[in-house]
């Protein structure tokens, strides 16, 4: 997997102080994305196995207590994403208790294969559905477009 960029301090995606990533590659290139550029699954940089150090470091810094992981993209459960996305959830699941997981993608709930439901099952809040300019709403929190749900999963 790559990825687009890291902000290993974020207000912005998701409640709290955060750490967020977004993931490179995704299938359903939604008219109007504003995040275009990770669309291509090999765009970005390679997220090895220091990278994924570092974002548990991150979430681990007492210094700046973050209150858990945003997960963007792209899309973190395009299929060749899964593995990378499975394995970096259940570290912050064993190492870093307490935090809660963000995912945005554009798969809904109905849409998900068996192992797009593994990773699911590791998250708190999954915000799903693909970007429809023509339902966007500024106004919303935490989504694009009328047509995207928050889904409070595992006590999110």
């Amino acid at each position: 997997m790559n990825y687009q960029q890291y902000y290993p301090v974020d207000v912005v995606n998701g409640p709290g102080t955060r750490v967020t990533l977004f993931v490179s590659g995704c299938e359903h290139r939604c008219r109007g994305c504003y995040n275009a550029l990770t669309w291509k699954a090999d765009s970005g940089l390679p997220f090895d196995a220091e990278m994924e150090d570092r974002v548990i470091a991150d979430l681990s810094d007492a210094r700046i207590r973050r209150r858990g992981l945003s997960l963007s993209g792209g899309d973190p459960l395009y299929p060749p994403n899964l593995a990378a996305v499975k394995r970096l959830l259940a570290r912050v699941r064993a190492e870093c208790p307490g935090k809660d997981v963000w995912c945005w993608t554009g798969y809904t709930l109905d849409q998900l294969t068996p192992a797009q439901c593994e990773v699911v099952a590791l998250v708190d809040v999954l915000i799903d559905g693909k970007y429809d300019e023509t339902q966007a709403d500024a106004s919303l929190v935490w989504r694009g477009s009328r047509n995207q749900l928050i889904h409070r999963l595992n006590g999110g």
